[in-house]
């Protein structure tokens, strides 16, 4: 899907209007404010209370991750495939740069989810994690089974558009990050592709510290 195409369907996802954001204070996204095309028709009117579900993956290191291990943590989370030669590396390089920004930083974690998790392997993620400068108790690369992988980004991430069964033939491309609260809130999505949301990223974390 091209690069172009994407970054328009970014921009024209939300319901929400920035104007609609009180400076200082982030929204709490529930399936109500995204574009419909964006949630399962069981969440379309879900207007409160929403929370990213209890998840169990793999990481880099063959660990067990769960969101225990998100615990009480502010995180930004995204969907990739270690083969992708388009979005995928430059949404990897951006999200090191917020690894780096945060490396010191307890409070902050990352997580990405492969979409392609027949092929990201335990060994295929370790070496992908290792050359892009992954730093392991910050940063859980991960795969897992796909059919939960893709009810995630469906159900509770709300990071694509298009409908599946996380079954052989269904496969999703997107730049989305999502930020994740402490109380497993999504409060903000920015295009992982562009270095201006990166910052904007930056900015939002440090407002969620403030706010807890």
């Amino acid at each position: 899907m091209p690069l172009k195409f994407l970054r328009h369907l970014f921009f024209i996802m939300l319901i929400v209007s920035c104007n609609n954001i009180t400076k200082g204070v982030l929204p709490i996204y529930n399936p109500s404010n995204f574009n419909p095309e964006l949630v399962d028709k069981s969440l379309q009117n879900t207007t409160k209370n929403h929370t990213v579900t209890d998840f169990s993956l793999i990481n880099q290191n063959g660990k067990t991750i769960t969101q225990v291990d998100y615990q009480d943590k502010i995180y930004v989370a995204d969907f990739f495939f270690t083969k992708c030669g388009t979005i995928c590396p430059i949404m990897t390089n951006n999200m090191a740069m917020l690894q780096q920004e945060f490396l010191n930083n307890e409070d902050v974690l990352f997580l990405s989810l492969s979409v392609t998790p027949d092929i990201d392997n335990v060994p295929v993620l370790r070496e992908y994690a290792t050359n892009k400068g992954v730093i392991d108790s910050k940063w859980h690369v991960t795969t897992g089974d796909k059919k939960h992988i893709y009810e995630l980004a469906r159900k509770s991430y709300f990071a694509v558009v298009e409908q599946g069964d996380g079954g052989l033939q269904d496969f999703i491309h997107t730049p989305n990050f999502i930020l994740v609260d402490k109380k497993k809130q999504i409060r903000g999505i920015y295009d992982g592709t562009s270095i201006e949301d990166i910052n904007r990223i930056i900015e939002d974390i440090k407002i969620l510290q403030n706010s807890f």
